[in-house]
């Protein structure tokens, strides 16, 4: 149905969109989520051509869509957009908002078309305010106002630009509930939103985008529980992360521990937690003092807020190192510290790089 290949857009010298390529089928609801200011909007009203995209090509049931001679206004009338800021004329009356497309546009005579709008007003659960005008509604009703103005051009696509970004979060669900109605009666639908709990029971597929790319995709189950690239488990997991270099063996172990003291209060991490956390730290870097004058090594510490959960990455360059062995000469009461402090540890071997992951035990 939608099928986008090599599609960018730039605004001056900033590049928003580099090189997106994706095939959207009929009745797929996909979730497109990712930071702010990474050009998720910016895609969808390429897809509009409410921005003209610089290069690419869009192709709306085979038509395509930046050929000069495409009727656009045509296309749009299937392909309909919810804007975060409702959009409605303030000087119409809420049935006149939603007949005056179908009217003009889809040659509807009057009574059919406010027929119709009465019923999508039931829909939404707002028959009740068909002669109030938009100013008269909170902001929930009025997205759910903008919702039904959509649905009344009988679109087969509908995109939606973060539908729930302007409302309190008292009046988000209400929105959310009617878009969750709309998914299962087989619409297409592209969704730009911030509610991941949304996006993983609504979609059939989801999209995190960043710094201007599809940077991972997938169904929601794989993205939401075992997403495979760093920066989406970052977003998902809502992780905040500590990097020190120790280049060394004569670092300065109070100035990192200060650092990483300022980065635990920023979390609000619990006194135990900090102090469980400092200890590991300084007995692995204990049993690492031996190779730091022919390797250096890379601490992270990342907490993540939804999982509640501190895990630990020490990675060095150069030879092979083994901390875990039973050889002469291992710390062992180091060793048994560290075991205690921590619910799991994985080492790997990736090219010329030692890497341990540590995940620190819960109090």
């Amino acid at each position: 149905m939608i099928k986008i290949e090599h599609l960018s857009k730039n605004f001056g010298t900033l590049s928003v969109l580099k090189d997106i390529s994706i095939e959207i089928g009929e009745g797929e609801v996909i979730s497109i989520i990712g930071p702010s200011g990474t050009g998720k909007s910016t895609f969808l009203r390429c897809i509009n051509l409410l921005d003209r995209p610089d290069g690419g090509s869009i192709h709306i049931e085979g038509i395509d869509l930046l050929d000069q001679k495409t009727n656009v206004p045509k296309i749009r009338q299937k392909m309909n957009m919810v804007f975060q800021s409702f959009n409605l004329f303030s000087h119409l009356s809420i049935l006149e908002n939603l007949t005056i497309a179908p009217i003009k546009l889809l040659g509807m005579n009057k009574m059919e078309a406010e027929r119709k709008a009465i019923d999508l007003l039931k829909m939404v659960g707002l028959a009740e305010k068909a002669g109030n005008f938009p100013d008269e509604l909170s902001g929930g009703q009025k997205q759910r106002v903008a919702i039904a103005r959509c649905l009344a051009m009988e679109p087969k696509i509908i995109l939606f630009d973060e539908p729930t970004s302007a409302l309190d979060p008292t009046m988000v669900s209400e929105v959310l509930s009617v878009i969750r109605s709309l998914a299962k009666k087989g619409l297409t639908m592209v969704i730009v939103t911030h509610e991941m709990d949304f996006a993983r029971d609504v979609s059939s597929r989801v999209i995190f985008m960043n710094e201007g790319i599809i940077y991972e995709e997938g169904p929601p189950r794989q993205i939401f529980e075992n997403p495979r690239k760093e920066k989406t488990k970052a977003f998902i997991y809502r992780v905040k992360s500590f990097n020190y270099h120790i280049s060394s063996p004569d670092y300065d172990l109070y100035a990192m521990n200060a650092e990483i003291e300022i980065f635990c209060e920023k979390q609000i991490l619990p006194r135990k937690v900090r102090q469980n956390l400092l200890l590991l730290v300084e007995e692995t870097l204990q049993l690492y003092h031996s190779y730091l004058t022919e390797v250096s090594l890379d601490l992270t510490i990342a907490y993540s807020e939804k999982m509640d959960s501190v895990e630990l990455v020490f990675e060095s360059t150069g030879e092979e190192i083994i901390l875990t062995s039973s050889e002469p000469g291992t710390d062992e009461f180091g060793l048994n510290i560290i075991k205690k402090l921590t619910e799991e540890i994985a080492y790997q071997r990736i090219q010329d790089k030692s890497r341990y992951t540590m995940k620190l035990k819960q109090v």
